[in-house]
Parts: structure tokens; C-alpha cells; sequence
């Protein structure tokens, strides 16, 4: 068990929206609910009547009521939900219309720009009447290759609130990245900007862009925000138009939300595809607005008065998942650029002056930033943050307690973790209930989540595969050009029939939290004994010295060992001295089996477009064997440094 580090005091317990939610699920079902693990055995035991309960808490909006919840509480994948509902994405995400800031951007370089609900309905409506004016139907596709900017979102609103479908990818994405992913599902418009700002930089989008659109015969409109430039050359982009000159003529007037079926699809999401093509997800207007709005009213205890961050990209689930915000009536506050730009402090800045109150980013970040030796409440005001949520990887349990030394000691630190497949989570954050550091603090209500051992039987206290054994509503509706399914059941299914097996190895500790090891895919069997490549990681993070790291297993003698490569910290080295110190640490803190039989010093770690470490890919070069997606990974020339290494030929 983790150290107890932050219990909320019984009064804001009382005051977030999980103890009122607990509180008319007592009444209205004769329940004495006084603690949430109670109220989560509830939720899985009772799939209809508790997504009943949440439609009714998020007030979606309908212009048809749903016949039933779920066709089969017990059916995956396959299960149908909100039979008979007619209702639209967008339309719920735009309800609120008044002066209080619904977005707020914040660019490398630039001042703050603000957009009230009235002005973000206003610019949606008119680019929603440019889309039809462009042919844009229920079922088209329309994407963005974007920086995360306001028009963006409105890209987003605009084209959902028709029936078409999103995607999306970020501008630091290659070319052949973009055309994997954008190339299977036929766009009819792209939107995307000129360029992006990284460090102080101006980088040039439209060469990349040119490429991707002469590869995408599909297309029908390019529509191009002037971000970097002022007046970008568009004569090498055919069927291209400036942003503004797209959207004149349109009317800042009502949006003809067109309504759909709650299954209809709303995002295609892609998997990292560091195996092939990236795997394209479709999600449903319905399932990710229930989803979402679980995760953030109940979850992260959002409302009205509240202002949320997350450092994201339009790449990362995140994005999606904090654009549904909208959806709470709190104010977003979107970033573009590097969050160590013009220093470490960055963020925290723009925290204190727009009194962020919910503030995301990645364990990496935070990692990053203890590195730098910034405090940000020695530096910052942050009176107004009351929730820090953290995902990408595991966070160290050293993280955990330096995030309550360094950023704020009465803050609900919140490590939450899903996946893209589900655009959410699978465990994450109590609003009332403790922290522990490296745990979790819940499984998502109505998640049916559970460890299973080898046998596939629940353990409690013990390491085991992440599955759900009942279905949920942000599951896909199905993947593209998959007509029979059979990408879909082996994502999931073919492990346990029935079961979602996700590829995460966790334990669920006695009190209910959760505790990640790891990606299973990626387990470590030295001896023949499994354990997780994040119990390294949690040791590894707490050595100054070390800026990054990855660890493999590596097949060997008829066994494997482990082997651990690091990225060094400016100013520092790897020497003898070091490997016996991590050396040691590993083995007090994990133990012997997890100490690395060779640590290698390397310029840098593989990572994959979506923000993740990819050690299969390591794995397989260190062995000889081909990567065969090396256009799924964002710095792919630096695998050429883990080949034919001759420490690991001894």
C-alpha cells in the first residue's frame, strides 16, 4: 500500500457532485451509501439503472427519449446503447449561450484570446453553414491536422453538429503518418493550420500539407487557418481557402443540429500502429457523451465555476476528452506549444493567471519539471488549483509526493489511465475520497473492472491483466473496413471470449484503488516470472541523473534479461557508479529480479505519436527483428542507435 498523502476534509467531500450523485442513488433506490466502494459495486452490478442515472445527471440533450439503456448488460462487444435516442453531439456541447468564457487560448508567444459560449456558438453556426454549403452530410468524413487552436474546436462542433465525422491528428505528425491514418477513412475536408510554434520557432506546415493532400483524392475543400503567417501562400494547395474566407457569408444565427441515433458515429480514433496500419476506432455521439460526462462531473467534480487545462495535443484522446468539458458549462483553457517555453514555469504561470482549478498533463511532464528543480508554489499563486490529474504512464510514487511538496499540499492529485480504444478511463480519480501515492484512486463507475491472474480469476493485492467483463458505452461501434469484426474481437477478445482484455498488467489494491505495472504486452519474464516494466520506471524516475529511460526484456540463453537504457540528463553521465546505485535502488525498491543485467546510456527514447513509450519496438530491434510502422513513431531515427549494440551481444 501506497503512503496516505491527501484525504479531502468532510465538507468539500460533502460538496461534489460524487456524494450528491451517491446520495439520490440511496434514495432513489433504498441504498445507505456512505463511501464510494460501495457505490462502484452498485454501479457494475446495476450496468442499465446506473447509465440511466448518469443520462438523467448529465441532462442530455434529446429531441427522442431512449427506449433502453442497454439491449444486453452482458454482450461484448455488440451491446446497443440508447436504443431509440435522437439527439446531437454538438448541440449538447454548445447549450450554454451567455458572455462567460467557454474557451481560452493560450499560444508560444501570444496573448491570451478568449471566446464567450455566445461568440463560440456564433463562429460554429457559420462554419457549420460553409460545411454545407461544401456538401457535408451525416456519415462524411472531415479532419483536422491542426495545432490545438479554438478553430479546432469549432471544426470539430461544426462538423458533428451535421452527422459527419471527426478526426483528427496534430501538425507534428509526418506525412506518411497523417496518410495512414487519414488515407483509410477518405476525408471530405481537411482542416489544418499553416504551420505551429515550438519553442520559440515557427515551423512551415504547408509543404507536409501539400503531400497529404495530393495522397487524399477524396478531399473536396481544404480550409487553412493563417496561425504563423498572416497571409499564407496557398497556390501549391488545390481546393484550398483561408479559414475566414470559408466561413463568409454565414450566418451567426441557430445551428440545424441534425438528429441522429446515440449510436451514430461521432470519432474515428486510431491505435499507435507501431504493428501496421494504425487500427481505426469508431466511437458514438451517445456512448462519448455519457462516457465523458461521467468522467468529468463525476470523476473530476467539475461545474460551471470551474476553469480546466490539459496539455494536449489534437493527436492524444485527451483533446476529445477535454473539448466534452464544454459539455459542464466550465471554461477551457487551451495551450499550444512547448510547456517548457520560455522556461520550466510556463504553465504554472498561466495557471495562476487564469486561476486554473483543474490542471492536466502527463506523468512525463511532471517528471520533466521535478528534474528542472521548479517549485510552483514557492513561484506561482495557485490558490485556485484544486485538482492535479496526471496520465500517459504511471506516476512514481516519488512524483506523487513531490507534486504535494512542490505544486500544492491540499490538491486531489488524480493519476487516471484508460486508453484511445475507450476515449476515457478505466480507473482514475474520488473526488471524496484519499490519495495514496502510486495508486489510482478508483475504477471508473460503471467499469466493471477487475486483475485477473494466469487462470483468469480476480485477484485483489496481486498483478493481473486489466479487463472489463461488462461492456460499456464508449466502446467503438465497430472499427473501419472491418465489416466482420475481426479487427475488433482480436484487439480485445481473443484472450477471453467476451471479456475486454486491454493489455494493461495493474493490481486492485484492499481499499479499492488501482496500481498500473505496465503494458502486459510488454511484461518482463526473467526466470519465468512476470513482472511489469513500470516498477523500474517508478525507481528510475527518482534519480536526477536520469532524464528519460525505456526498459526491454532481451531473449538470452534460453531465458530473458532485463535491459534498461538511459537518457541522461544535461550535465550528467552514466558511469560504474550510477548503474551500482540504480542497481541498488532497483533491487531495494522492486526487487532482485527486476535489477537489469546491462543499463546503456542513450541519446534518446522511442515514443510513439500518441505519447507512448514504445518498447515493443525496442524489443524487436535490439533483437534484429524489423519494426514494421516506424511512420507510428515521432522520433523514429533514434532506434538506429539501439541496433547491433555490442554490450548486448555479451
Amino acid at each position: 500500500m501506497g503512503e496516505l498523502l491527501w484525504t479531502p476534509n468532510p465538507e468539500r467531500a460533502r460538496n461534489t457532485n460524487m456524494h450528491r450523485f451517491m446520495e439520490r442513488i440511496n434514495e432513489k433506490y433504498g441504498q445507505d451509501f456512505s463511501e464510494y466502494g460501495p457505490l462502484w459495486q452498485w454501479s457494475v452490478d446495476h450496468i442499465p439503472e446506473f447509465w440511466a442515472e448518469m443520462w438523467d445527471l448529465a441532462g442530455v440533450k434529446t429531441s427522442e427519449p431512449y427506449r433502453a439503456v442497454v439491449d444486453d448488460a452482458q454482450k461484448m462487444p455488440g451491446a446497443k446503447w440508447f436504443s431509440g435516442a435522437r439527439m446531437n453531439f454538438a448541440e449538447n456541447l454548445l447549450r450554454f449561450r451567455d458572455d462567460k468564457p467557454a474557451l481560452v487560448f493560450v499560444g508560444e508567444g501570444r496573448e491570451p484570446v478568449t471566446l464567450t459560449h455566445n461568440e463560440l456558438f456564433a463562429q460554429v453556426a457559420r462554419m457549420a453553414e460553409a460545411l454545407k454549403r461544401a456538401r457535408v452530410k451525416p456519415l462524411d468524413r472531415v479532419v483536422g491536422f491542426m495545432p490545438n487552436l479554438p478553430q479546432t474546436i469549432i471544426a470539430m462542433l461544426a462538423t458533428t453538429s451535421l452527422g459527419a465525422i471527426w478526426s483528427s491528428c496534430s501538425p507534428d505528425f509526418g506525412e506518411k503518418g497523417v496518410l495512414d491514418r487519414f488515407g483509410q477513412i477518405r476525408p471530405k475536408v481537411l482542416f489544418c493550420a499553416d504551420g505551429y510554434r515550438f519553442k520559440g520557432k515557427s515551423f512551415d506546415s504547408l509543404q507536409k500539407i501539400a503531400g497529404v493532400v495530393k495522397n487524399l483524392d477524396s478531399l473536396v475543400r481544404v480550409v487553412v487557418v493563417p496561425y504563423v503567417s498572416d497571409a499564407p501562400d496557398l497556390s501549391a494547395l488545390p481546393m484550398a481557402e483561408l479559414w475566414d474566407d470559408f466561413s463568409a457569408g454565414g450566418q451567426p444565427g441557430s445551428i440545424p443540429f441534425e438528429q441522429l441515433p446515440a449510436s451514430h458515429p461521432l470519432y474515428i480514433m486510431y491505435s499507435s500502429g507501431t504493428t501496421g496500419l494504425p487500427k481505426c476506432m469508431v466511437q458514438s455521439a451517445g456512448g462519448i457523451l455519457a462516457h465523458h460526462m461521467k468522467e468529468l462531473l463525476l470523476h473530476t467534480d467539475l461545474t460551471p465555476d470551474d476553469t480546466i487545462f490539459y496539455f494536449t495535443t489534437c493527436g492524444w484522446m485527451m483533446w476529445n476528452w477535454l473539448t466534452s468539458s464544454l459539455a459542464t458549462g466550465a471554461t477551457v483553457v487551451l495551450y499550444d506549444g512547448n510547456p517548457f517555453h520560455p522556461g520550466p514555469g510556463a504553465l504554472w504561470k498561466m495557471a495562476q493567471d487564469l486561476k486554473v482549478t483543474v490542471f492536466g498533463t502527463s506523468a512525463g511532464y511532471l517528471g520533466a519539471l521535478a528534474a528542472s528543480g521548479v517549485s510552483p508554489k514557492d513561484e506561482y499563486d495557485l490558490s485556485a488549483l484544486r485538482v492535479l490529474l496526471s496520465t500517459g504512464s504511471p506516476l512514481s510514487e516519488d512524483l506523487f509526493k513531490w507534486v504535494y511538496a512542490n505544486v500544492k499540499s491540499d490538491l486531489q492529485l488524480a493519476s487516471i489511465a484508460g486508453g484511445t480504444d475507450l476515449n476515457g478511463c478505466f480507473a482514475l480519480g474520488n473526488p471524496m475520497g484519499p490519495v495514496y501515492s502510486g495508486e489510482l484512486q478508483c475504477r471508473g463507475l460503471g467499469m466493471a473492472v477487475e486483475a485477473w491472474d494466469e487462470n483468469g480469476k480476480p485477484v485483489i493485492g496481486q498483478r493481473g491483466e486489466l479487463v472489463c467483463t461488462k461492456p460499456f458505452p464508449s466502446m467503438p461501434v465497430f472499427f473501419w473496413e472491418d465489416p466482420e469484426g475481426e479487427k475488433y474481437h482480436k484487439a480485445y477478445f481473443d484472450v477471453y471470449p467476451g471479456i475486454w482484455r486491454h493489455g494493461d498488467f495493474i493490481e486492485v489494491t484492499e481499499h479499492g484503488g488501482v496500481v498500473i505495472h505496465g503494458r502486459s504486452d510488454a511484461t518482463l519474464n526473467p526466470g519465468g516470472v512476470r513482472i511489469g516494466t513500470a516498477e523500474i520506471y517508478r525507481v528510475v524516475e527518482t534519480f536526477p541523473e536520469v532524464a528519460d529511460s525505456v526498459v526491454v526484456g532481451q531473449d538470452w540463453k534460453d531465458d530473458v534479461r532485463v535491459v534498461l537504457f538511459v537518457k541522461m540528463a544535461e550535465g550528467h553521465s552514466l558511469d560504474d557508479g550510477l548503474k551500482k546505485r540504480l542497481a541498488t535502488a532497483i533491487r531495494q525498491n522492486a526487487s532482485p529480479r527486476h535489477v537489469p543485467a546491462k543499463i546503456i546510456a542513450v541519446s534518446d527514447i522511442p515514443y510513439t505519436l500518441n505519447m507512448k513509450k514504445v518498447e515493443i519496438a525496442v524489443k524487436k530491434t535490439i533483437q534484429g527483428e524489423k519494426v514494421t510502422n516506424t511512420d507510428a513513431l515521432a522520433n523514429p531515427q533514434v532506434l538506429e542507435e539501439y541496433k547491433g549494440l555490442k554490450e548486448l551481444a555479451e
